[in-house]
């Protein structure tokens, strides 16, 4: 059976950055990376101006029923049709992606430790730390630079609902954590261990 290791922490705090060092040192055949953020809910349907006030950072915003039935098969050994989620748009694309399972599968994103189903699933358990501040200066890089959002608007979501969500629930999800990496830059020490414990994971299955 396949093994399940899940990457948690706050908006911004490195997960996607960690995940590309560690891959760099894995082989490329044996690995299935998954995203939660194509798992949120589809709310297309929702005018523009509404789909914008939705508190992305809250459980709620997450189809945590398609998520966990689709992540229980790719443990199981198959294959699964993964939705696609559209930033700049706030919905789901019409397209999905074809996800084969391999030796090992990295489930990686904000509410990776949060929920107790998906947490069942997961044979090790990650948390990414950063400071806030670190937080905050990488949200405004990626999402003017990825998401084509202004500056004003993802200073107000991140004080409004991803700085309090954050403190609320994803902070407190670290306690499940088997394994906890500070990403505030420097030491490459902490990548280079989570690295080798994924390659051991790789050769005992």
């Amino acid at each position: 059976m396949q093994k399940v290791v899940l990457i948690g922490g706050g908006s911004a705090s490195g997960k996607t950055y960690v995940l590309r060092k560690v891959l760099e040192k894995l082989p490329k055949d044996k690995v299935t990376v998954i995203s939660l953020d194509d798992y949120y809910k589809d709310f297309s349907v929702l005018p523009m101006e509404e789909r914008a006030k939705i508190n992305f950072d809250h459980p709620k915003a997450f189809d945590w029923k398609l998520m966990n039935e689709q992540l229980s098969a790719l443990k199981r050994g198959e294959t699964i049709e993964k939705p696609i989620y559209d930033f700049t748009i706030h919905g789901r694309s019409p397209k999905t992606e074809t996800v084969e399972p391999k030796d090992l599968i990295i489930i990686e994103g904000i509410m990776a430790l949060v929920n107790k189903d998906l947490r069942a699933i997961g044979d090790l358990k990650v948390f990414i730390n950063a400071s806030r501040e670190r937080r905050l200066v990488r949200r405004i890089d990626r999402d003017m630079k990825e998401r084509a959002r202004t500056y004003e608007s993802i200073i107000e979501q991140y004080f409004t609902t991803v700085l309090p969500m954050f403190e609320e629930i994803i902070a407190p999800s670290q306690y499940y954590a088997d394994l906890i990496i500070n990403n505030d830059g420097g030491s490459t020490h902490s990548i280079d261990v989570l690295a080798s414990v994924l390659q051991t994971m790789i050769d005992k299955n």
